[in-house]
């Protein structure tokens, strides 16, 4: 997260020339897998400033809704490896049009890959070597996402950088604190326990979080797990509560927080195992609770994906897996 906050700062010339035609059309996020989940923060935030952002994962919009964009659109892409075969083939599909092609800025890896080649503005993570799921990869390209955004909404990128890199190293801070807590891992292990529903529920940016905890978790231990906006929870889901659902609420922004507090407690009551990630120190009343504290919106869900990860790494060993394995699939998916 440091590493990409500064990555961000030396690229605020970059990030100058694509937020001026942001300006001017609809903008666009999109990916698939793990870089689509990083599109939730910056479409959030951008919401908020009044700048519809929607957000498309690859392939539908690749094979339902390329014709909804035009010249004035900015799109864009995620991928942290560069080759995703959806969002390279939207990029691919873009470029070959005659007329009406959006601006295109790629958030990767590294710039040495196929979809960095197609974007008008490619920007880099400096995420670094990874070779299993995506944790790093994840956490920096919500970062250089999140200066794009800022970037987006102010006249001065070199301040929105700056505000970012400030921000990457409080919320790299917290994860340090998370990951040195002795015996953490271990204690979310034992409060999940041998459950065989598990339900992952997060709003706004926080939904960054819940989907990629629950794909990191079906990912890295083999374990079906559902990601759920927490409103939807209640639309026929909770049936699902009862002795056999562990269910982790992520409650960190600040105006769904005590809805979202609320939901925990009932599903406590009603016999569930709930592990709440809030962002102050309420532990709602019957559940384990951990506090990851006040952070920046758009880079907050780095932190409070840590307790899933450790999670899931807990529950793979239980299960006999390597954490940093694959079983079916790869590190990069580069055909549909």
């Amino acid at each position: 997260m440091r590493r990409a906050g500064a990555a961000a700062a030396d690229q605020a010339d970059l990030l100058r020339v694509a937020a001026a035609p942001a300006r001017r059309g609809r903008i666009v996020l999109c990916g698939m897998g793990s870089s689509y989940d990083v599109c939730y923060p910056a479409s959030t935030f951008l919401a908020s400033a009044g700048i519809a952002a929607p957000m498309h994962d690859a392939a539908e919009l690749l094979h339902f809704r390329l014709a909804t964009l035009d010249g004035p659109d900015f799109v864009i892409l995620v991928s942290q490896s560069g080759e995703s075969a959806e969002t390279v083939g939207v990029a691919r599909a873009l470029r070959v049009r005659a007329t009406g092609v959006p601006t295109i800025v790629t958030v990767t890896n590294g710039t040495s890959n196929t979809l960095a080649g197609l974007g008008d503005v490619a920007l880099d993570t400096r995420a670094g070597e990874e070779t299993g799921p995506s944790t790093m990869t994840f956490v920096a390209s919500l970062v250089v996402v999140g200066a794009l955004a800022r970037a987006i909404t102010t006249q001065d990128p070199d301040a929105a950088t700056a505000t970012n890199a400030a921000a990457a190293v409080r919320v790299a801070d917290t994860v340090g604190h998370l990951v040195d807590q002795v015996g953490l891992a271990q204690r979310l292990e034992t409060w999940h326990g041998d459950r065989d529903r598990t339900v992952v529920l997060g709003r706004g940016a926080a939904r960054a979080a819940a989907e990629m905890g629950a794909l990191t978790v079906k990912e890295v231990v083999g374990l079906p797990v559902e990601a759920l906006q927490t409103a939807q929870f209640r639309h026929g889901p909770l049936e699902l509560a009862g002795a056999g659902l562990a269910a982790i609420v992520i409650a960190t922004e600040p105006e769904t927080a005590e809805l979202d507090r609320a939901l925990a407690v009932e599903l406590a009551r009603l016999g569930s195992a709930v592990l709440c990630i809030t962002s102050d120190d309420d532990v709602p009343e019957g559940t384990t609770a951990i506090d990851v504290g006040p952070l920046d919106r758009l880079l907050s869900p780095a932190a409070s994906i840590v307790p899933i990860q450790l999670l899931a790494w807990r529950l793979a060993l239980a299960r006999g897996r390597s954490p940093g394995g694959y079983v079916h699939a790869t590190k990069v998916t580069t055909r549909e």
